[in-house]
């Protein structure tokens, strides 16, 4: 009897063209789940009698309560090389092998540019006005060049965008905890302390793991010192930045703006106020989301599922 195999998240319905399913399904009943399943108990309600699970990213949690409601699992595969909302102890100690894909880096830094030329030029905001019949060119735009951008976190995503904003002509500055100015010199980088890398950025991006250390990393004294003028871009994950203290800072005018791809919760709630304010751009967690990218997931989410079933798990994560 084949295995039963369940895709989660699967927002776009793309998941069965993204990659050969038809290496799988010989073994393994695959079933699509195109929309969120809800809270802990949902989802145990409805991942019942399955031996195998797919997440896209953390959209899905599994914490310790779920592997208990799921005795018949005995696979779960995550895109990426790491999620932090599986309890991986708990896995282990419920028998579930738990197994990664390979993921690509470049497309998170290229929205994270996105975001600043949108802020930058207000592409967004005349492109509503236009579309809604207002005055021709009501906003002016501001420069990147000979600008100073700082990055939060200058490992690979960091150095992409570090790469790009060179390229546009911009001053780069860098720090995290374990930064060094050995890693600075190889990209040409500036190394600040955080305060300076606040007071003298125009624009700040985070690109750092979500861990207990940076885990508000960013916090109302932070953003108090930023330029009023400058806006601060976070595609990385919502809690590095004290929400509350950037929605002050944002009503209050402290700083010029944001550009959001990530949120303490996700999907953002319809009702909340960073909807309603006009000096934020957001977007769903777009930051993986490309054709190139689901690819590379899908594709090594059917690897995995191969290869367990053949009895030689792939890219396991302890």
């Amino acid at each position: 009897m084949p295995m039963r195999c369940a895709v989660l998240d699967d927002y776009q319905n793309v998941a069965l063209t993204m990659a050969d399913w038809s290496r799988v399904t010989g073994d393994a009943e695959v079933t699509v789940f195109n929309e969120m399943l809800g809270n802990t108990d949902a989802v145990a309600k409805a991942l019942q009698g399955f031996q195998i699970v797919c997440l896209m990213r953390e959209r899905t949690p599994f914490p310790r309560a779920l592997f208990e409601k799921l005795p018949d699992l005995k696979l779960l595969v995550t895109t990426g090389g790491r999620n932090a909302a599986i309890d991986i102890s708990a896995a282990k100690d419920h028998g579930v092998v738990v197994c990664g894909t390979d993921g690509a880096k470049h497309p998170t830094a290229e929205l994270a540019i996105g975001l600043m030329i949108d802020l930058a030029r207000n592409i967004s905001v005349e492109n509503a006005r236009m579309k809604a019949g207002e005055a021709w060119q009501s906003t002016v735009g501001r420069d990147l060049f000979q600008h100073t951008i700082g990055i939060l976190g200058l490992g690979n995503l960091g150095g992409r965008v570090a790469k790009v904003a060179q390229a546009f002509g911009m001053r780069v500055l860098a720090w995290s905890q374990n930064l060094t100015p050995e890693r600075c010199k190889e990209l040409g980088v500036e190394y600040a302390t955080k305060a300076d890398l606040f007071q003298q950025s125009d624009f700040i991006t985070i690109h750092m793991v979500l861990s207990d250390r940076s885990r508000g990393l960013v916090s109302a004294t932070d953003l108090s010192m930023m330029k009023p003028s400058a806006y601060i871009i976070n595609t990385s994950r919502g809690p590095i930045i004290d929400e509350a203290a950037l929605i002050t800072a944002l009503q209050d005018r402290t700083i010029a703006g944001a550009g959001l791809d990530v949120f303490d919760t996700e999907p953002l709630p319809r009702d909340h106020i960073l909807r309603k304010l006009p000096n934020v751009i957001l977007t769903p967690h777009l930051g993986y989301v490309t054709q190139d990218g689901y690819k590379l997931f899908y594709g090594g989410t059917v690897d995995a599922i191969r290869a367990f079933l053949d009895g030689k798990p792939i890219r396991v994560i302890s």
